[in-house]
């Protein structure tokens, strides 16, 4: 199930995904955060749960 979160983003992020989305390597903005959340925790990005 997904939930809907809010995110404030500086202008050079959101530019870099607005980029991303224009050559089509990702279905949405959701869709490239969640692959960047995803790749965080496997990096062994600090999970406190």
């Amino acid at each position: 199930m997904k939930h809907i979160m809010s995110v404030s983003l500086g202008e050079d992020t959101v530019a870099k995904i607005q980029n991303l989305l224009r050559k089509g390597k990702y279905r949405n903005k959701s869709h490239i955060v969640e692959e960047a959340i995803i790749e965080f925790f496997e990096r062994g990005g600090k999970d406190d749960s």
